[in-house]
């Protein structure tokens, strides 16, 4: 793995994130800043990518135009994108990154992509949820 767990989390606890689960045999980290909307992050370290995903909200009627609408903000997402999980009930932010070159500032440029599409889309995000 290249200790490319200690260089990821070396990178959010720099960035100033709460790492609320570790596990370098797995190479999970799970963080979390409340402030900006991240809660319970989880980054899986794959040779040779890093995925990041955060839960976002889960489907409860299907239906053509919440999955049209997500497509459509996955156009103006800067990094990552909404994508469902296995069920195809739940909505998740999602991205990767390769290890092998990543620095500081793509890290939290990831990061910092998914805290502006909480902060501009949270309404919509709500309304989908309650649907």
């Amino acid at each position: 793995m290249k200790n490319y767990f200690d260089k990821i989390k070396h990178y959010l606890l720099e960035l100033n994130y709460n790492i609320t689960h570790e596990d370098n045999e797995e190479g999970i980290l799970m963080i979390q800043n409340q402030e900006e909307g991240i809660n319970n992050l989880i980054l899986g370290i794959a040779d040779p990518i890093l995925i990041i995903e955060q839960y976002i909200f889960k489907i409860n009627s299907p239906n053509q135009d919440i999955f049209k609408q997500l497509l459509q903000k996955n156009r103006d997402i800067v990094h990552g994108a909404f994508v469902l999980d296995e069920s195809g009930e739940k909505v998740i932010f999602r991205d990767t990154l390769q290890l092998e070159n990543i620095d500081l500032n793509e890290l939290e440029g990831s990061i910092n992509s998914l805290s502006l599409l909480l902060s501009e889309y949270s309404q919509n995000i709500i309304e989908f949820s309650k649907a």
